[in-house]
């Protein structure tokens, strides 16, 4: 099944500003950005990825994968997933589409948050990419609100 971009987006507008109760709360604990991307994904069709520690899933606060709810841990899963689930590569921006995935890094050394797009207007700057998030909670926000150091920009698969 390819991955539903739409779905993915949809889902991040509904949850955009509220919590979906099957899933825990991570503000306080770290941050909820990359948990509510991995939701998105999840919703947009990426199944979960099994494998103890380096897989992609979530079942319980206690029993999850660290590329769930870690950014730098998806990243590295994203790049390197051979198996079920999803999978990116590094674009350049004006190769992004909604449902595709920003991280960004203030210090300009780690990447520490982590959005979903879901909408890209004409021009594909970073005026023209809307993003939905967690932890600081919003939808529709323009990237370019964003004061970073860094941003990798990562388009989306999914694998059976």
């Amino acid at each position: 099944m390819p991955y539903d971009r739409e779905a993915a987006v949809t889902y991040a507008h509904r949850w955009a500003y509220d919590r979906n109760p099957r899933y825990l709360n991570f503000a306080g604990i770290g941050g909820d950005c990359t948990n509510f991307v991995s939701q998105c994904l999840n919703a947009g069709g990426c199944k979960m990825n099994y494998t103890k520690n380096t897989g992609w899933y979530y079942t319980t606060s206690d029993n999850r994968a660290p590329a769930w709810t870690g950014v730098e841990f998806l990243y590295s899963f994203l790049m390197e997933n051979k198996g079920v689930g999803p999978y990116a590569e590094v674009i350049k921006i004006e190769d992004l589409a909604p449902g595709d995935v920003i991280q960004l890094s203030s210090n300009g050394e780690i990447y520490t948050h982590t959005l979903l797009v879901v909408e890209i207007k004409e021009g594909k700057t970073k005026d023209d990419i809307l993003v939905a998030a967690h932890s600081y909670d919003s939808d529709n926000r323009p990237l370019s609100t964003y004061s970073v150091e860094m941003i990798r920009y990562l388009k989306i698969y999914a694998r059976e």
